[in-house]
């Protein structure tokens, strides 16, 4: 039980980190890929720990995890795609 506590206490300060990110408004190209490298990792507690797929076959645990890297894969797609395209006026 000391384990879940442990990884709840981590989820508790990287969703204040990303909180605090964006309140201060301190958000830039370098800290969006920290930010979604620190929801991945966030995801992958939840689907290990709180989901309680850590014990079953790796087969089972790819499911949300490539669901997971997909939607991030996107949202950092749609984040940088205009940061490197030049528009024509």
């Amino acid at each position: 039980m000391r384990s879940i506590k442990n990884i709840w206490i981590i989820l508790i300060i990287l969703t204040i980190f990303a909180y605090l990110l964006g309140y201060l408004k301190l958000i830039n190209s370098s800290l969006v890929a920290i930010l979604l490298i620190s929801t991945f990792i966030k995801g992958e507690l939840l689907i290990d720990y709180f989901m309680g797929l850590k014990t079953v076959k790796l087969k089972y645990r790819l499911i949300p995890i490539i669901w997971l890297g997909t939607v991030l894969s996107l949202i950092a797609v749609a984040y940088y795609l205009p940061l490197t395209t030049k528009f024509v006026e």
